[in-house]
């Protein structure tokens, strides 16, 4: 069973910094690309980053483009997304996905990001 449980967020300064961590397990995390969604309260779905199996690739929304990392750990079956710089913006509820197959993607249960002074 895929299981994915995010941690790391909270309440921050703008201009502040998050690290959020993925935790994963119920698949072969190594084989797989793996992405950040956010959603912030009355929007839609909001993609974030991504990074490919290996990790060598990543790609980033123009949003968080310059100010958020995206990075993994295959051998501890973690994904990570480093935040800096924060804004108003950047509230919302996080969550690290992954699409299996076509048609099939699974996410957590999400982490509160929210950027307040």
């Amino acid at each position: 069973e895929v299981q994915l449980v995010e941690s790391g967020g909270g309440l921050v300064q703008p201009g502040g910094s998050l690290r959020l961590s993925c935790a994963a397990s119920g698949f072969t995390f190594g084989s797989y690309d793996m992405s950040w969604v956010r959603q912030a309260p009355g929007k839609g779905p909001e993609w974030v980053s991504s990074i490919k199996y290996g990790g060598a690739s990543t790609y980033y929304a123009d949003s968080v483009k310059g100010r958020f990392t995206i990075s993994r750990d295959n051998a501890k079956n973690t994904l990570y997304l480093q935040m800096n710089s924060l804004k108003h913006e950047d509230t919302a509820v996080y969550y690290c996905t992954i699409t299996v197959r076509p048609g099939t993607t699974y996410k957590g249960q999400g982490t509160q990001v929210t950027v307040s002074s």
